[in-house]
């Protein structure tokens, strides 16, 4: 099979040719459909991510179908459509997994960081972390779903009902939370980066009430802000943009060293907390919604061969909506 590797941080992803794995005992082989292109890819590139371990092949919103399975899974589960998320395994007996917070186990291991990821043309998933992906939805429109998605949902059910919503960072997983949020009928404020019209322009075309650039306050105060950009500078923007009471919700795994703020920013029960990776009960909860709120996913293909231009083009900001690769 091919893979896309990276050996170290800063160096391009290598291609690559190695055996098909045979899956361990949970485990499923899974022939990748496709896989989306993610900023926490560019974090692993940039060595940003000091839990990960090279090499490494990175990817972890998999879409694909599973081909054999290791002894202790079902063998129904051969011929089925999966996703595999970026969570990939947890203990399941710390006191974390035990309260339903499984994405803060201190043993978790994670698609594309410690486990070999979707960027290749098989991946192994231990199938207990594998979610199933509805029908309706294609292998492409499905991918970005299993991180922009689900850490978006993540997000978005910490802001709880904000009338107001501000995203700051109109990428992939902006451009699938602002979906969700309209149909429960928020509005919506998007920020991007400044000088981005087109950004702007996109943001509205959406169903954005507002768009402009970061610097910008909005023309109404923010019940709740979720934060996708990994620029810590934004923080104090957001708080003050914030009602009192409101929250402001970190959602990437990576930010910038956050400027320090007057305490008034903060003062007035504002909440500021971070999103950190995902649970299985996300997954679930997140396709249910969908499944009575469609949402659609806006899709740049990229084939295999092709993922160090994919994330060059991500990390300037050339593509609206979500990059994927395609075996």
């Amino acid at each position: 099979m091919r893979a896309m590797v990276l050996h170290s941080p800063g160096q391009p992803l290598q291609l690559e040719e190695r055996p098909v794995p045979t899956p361990d005992t949970h485990q499923l082989l899974i022939k990748v459909l496709a896989c989306g292109v993610c900023r926490t890819d560019l974090h692993l590139f940039d060595g940003e991510l000091p839990q990960a371990v090279l090499p490494r092949v990175p990817g972890h919103e998999v879409v694909g179908q599973v081909v054999a399975v290791g002894s202790k899974v079902a063998p129904y589960w051969i011929g089925r459509r999966v996703g595999v998320p970026w969570l990939g395994w947890a203990c399941g007996h710390c006191a974390f997994c035990l309260t339903g917070r499984e994405n803060l186990c201190n043993q978790a291991l994670f698609t594309g960081c410690q486990l070999d990821g979707g960027y290749a043309d098989y991946v192994l998933a231990d199938a207990r972390f594998c979610l199933t992906i509805p029908a309706a939805l294609s292998p492409v429109e499905a991918a970005p779903l299993l991180c922009a998605g689900l850490i978006g949902y993540r997000a978005l059910r910490m802001a709880g009902t904000a009338p107001r919503l501000g995203l700051y960072g109109f990428g992939a997983a902006a451009h699938l939370v602002i979906q969700i949020a309209l149909a429960r009928g928020q509005q919506v404020y998007a920020f991007t980066r400044p000088g981005d019209t087109q950004g702007q322009d996109y943001a509205r075309k959406l169903g954005a009430a507002w768009a402009g650039s970061s610097e910008q306050p909005p023309p109404q105060p923010l019940d709740a802000a979720l934060i996708f950009a990994p620029v810590g500078a934004l923080i104090p923007l957001a708080l003050a943009a914030t009602i009192k009471g409101g929250s402001v919700i970190c959602a990437g795994i990576h930010m910038s060293d956050i400027p320090g703020f007057p305490y008034q920013l903060l003062w007035g029960e504002r909440i500021l907390r971070s999103v950190a990776n995902l649970t299985r009960e996300d997954g679930k909860a997140f396709f249910a919604e969908i499944r009575h709120t469609p949402i659609h996913s806006h899709v740049t293909r990229f084939a295999l061969k092709d993922a160090n231009a994919a994330l060059a083009c991500l990390r300037q900001g050339q593509v609206k909506g979500a990059l994927v690769l395609t075996p």
